[in-house]
């Protein structure tokens, strides 16, 4: 406990209050700006920043394979509702039955370079040796899809 043997009237007290007070407003504000630095941590953008990087995304796409399971689903949904739509039910099925195995093959990696290559195909023109680098990248996509395939 402290002792207040220093204060011998009230002058002494009244400045001794004062402090106090001042003190207590700076642990006060301390505290909050504390506090929301604290929480802002574990804020949605704060966690993707963290955990959402590129190397860790590779790392648990290779031990679980998220991206060919969720490939594997989605490509045969999404090409029996958009480019063949009008086909009969043995055109649906083996399309459903070809993406899925197609799906199932792709890694993040691929993803990611199919998706750089689109996007190269849309955004500014840098310069010609990314395209092209993205072509390769994308050329090579599609003979191993179409080895897979046959």
């Amino acid at each position: 406990m402290r002792s207040y043997k220093d204060i011998r009237n009230l002058e002494d007290l009244q400045a001794r209050k004062l402090e106090l007070k001042v003190e207590y407003t700076l642990k006060q504000n301390m505290l909050k700006s504390d506090t929301k630095t604290f929480f802002k941590q574990f804020t949605l953008g704060a966690l993707i920043k963290r955990y959402a990087t590129p190397n860790n995304l590779f790392k648990a796409d290779e031990k679980l394979n998220i991206s060919g399971t969720a490939m594997s689903l989605l490509l045969p949904m999404v090409m029996n509702k958009t480019i063949f739509r009008g086909a009969g039910f043995l055109t649906k099925a083996a399309v459903g039955l070809i993406s899925g195995k197609v799906g199932k093959s792709l890694d993040a990696e691929h993803l990611s370079a199919i998706f750089n290559s689109v996007k190269g195909w849309f955004g500014k023109k840098k310069e010609k040796r990314t395209k092209s680098l993205s072509i390769m990248v994308s050329r090579q996509i599609v003979k191993r899809i179409s080895l897979m395939i046959h």
